[in-house]
């Protein structure tokens, strides 16, 4: 049995993985989480009552917090999912981005590294420090080609940026303090729970709501979309049995334009919640001016884990698009109304203005 500590537990990924390790090993887990707007104690609602889960409300910048949590959870791996995490945001505030996914992280490894310094021979061989990252550190590709565990790193935004700086902090400490690091970077996620400043939810409850659909210059910004339980269960994976030291890219082989993927909303808003006039959901996309800096296309090559993992996507784009337009529709008056009850109103961030 592993005693897990998950940073940023209660946001969108860090929760859909929470969920997993509860519902399906006998591990224990601690979330430490900040609770800013994207953190949401709603997200773990379904598993909060176990006696395998511990619930710390943290800022992974707070040294003294950290240091406290590590000793008194005394955890065999820490899964580090804390980030601000939305390029637009990153635009418009980077300094928050800089201390949150630069310096947050740094704290977060000396805090590790104290820690496993007090273990055990044995309890050694069994930690490790799982750093979970972004494919947009490695910038844009052309039409042709993946990103593989090797590609340059290339950061575009102030987001990506402060993540490729997390992840080369991260491989410092193995190679200078040896301390059992893992990094995985990751496609885009979607699926339930998602905060709506994203594409899919944003889309999705725009629609709903009767505005307009922003697709960002023409849409033809392609990505490579994962579902989020896929990537919970990939993540379990690596922290269980990836080689420390190691890089793990987790993509769901499912490259969509974002007007593909907002045309594919709508058809199913159409088919599952028509509007009362009777058109299409389509008939509210609008092009709008593109983000700054905004990269052409991701797509990654998971034959790394394919291969030694042996793990793979377990839904395809068309049918976790499906789960997730319904879930929503499921949610609208319940944790949707919730999430939008604060300060977010689905207002366009990142213009660079």
């Amino acid at each position: 049995m592993k005693r897990i500590i998950v940073t940023g537990g209660a946001g969108f990924i860090g929760s859909a993985l929470v969920r997993y390790i509860i519902d399906h090993t006998g591990d224990e887990v601690c979330v430490l989480d900040k609770l800013t707007y994207a953190g949401n104690p709603e997200n773990l609602a379904a598993v909060s009552a176990s006696p395998r889960f511990r619930f710390e409300q943290a800022d992974i910048c707070n040294v003294e917090a950290v240091n406290r949590i590590f000793s008194s959870f005394r955890p065999t791996n820490v899964m580090h999912l804390a980030a601000e995490s939305h390029v637009d945001r990153s635009i418009d505030g980077p300094q928050e981005f800089i201390m949150t996914n630069v310096v947050g992280t740094g704290i977060m490894l000396e805090s590790a590294r104290r820690y496993y310094s007090s273990l055990t021979d044995a309890e050694k061989q069994n930690f490790r420090f799982h750093h979970i990252s972004t494919d947009e550190v490695y910038g844009a590709l052309g039409k042709e080609g993946l990103f593989h565990e090797t590609t340059p790193y290339d950061p575009s935004s102030p987001y990506s940026a402060s993540k490729a700086s997390a992840d080369h902090l991260v491989r410092a400490w193995g190679r200078t303090f040896k301390l059992p690091v893992l990094v995985t970077n990751c496609s885009n996620n979607y699926g339930p729970y998602h905060f709506p400043e994203k594409l899919i939810p944003l889309m999705i409850l725009h629609a709903l709501s009767g505005m307009e659909l922003p697709i960002y210059g023409k849409g033809d910004q392609i990505r490579d979309w994962l579902y989020v339980d896929d990537h919970a269960r990939a993540l379990y994976l690596v922290s269980d049995r990836g080689k420390p030291g190691e890089t793990y890219n987790i993509g769901g082989n499912s490259e969509k334009t974002n007007l593909e993927v907002v045309h594919t909303i709508c058809s199913l808003l159409d088919r599952y919640s028509p509007r009362p006039d009777g058109k299409s959901y389509a008939c509210q996309i609008v092009h709008v001016t593109d983000r700054p800096g905004h990269d052409a296309r991701y797509a990654i090559d998971a034959s790394k884990i394919a291969g030694e993992l042996g793990w793979k996507p377990l839904e395809s784009f068309e049918s976790g698009i499906e789960k997730t337009v319904r879930w929503y529709l499921e949610n609208k008056d319940s944790w949707c109304a919730r999430v939008l009850n604060g300060e977010y109103r689905m207002e366009r961030l990142g213009s660079g203005k």
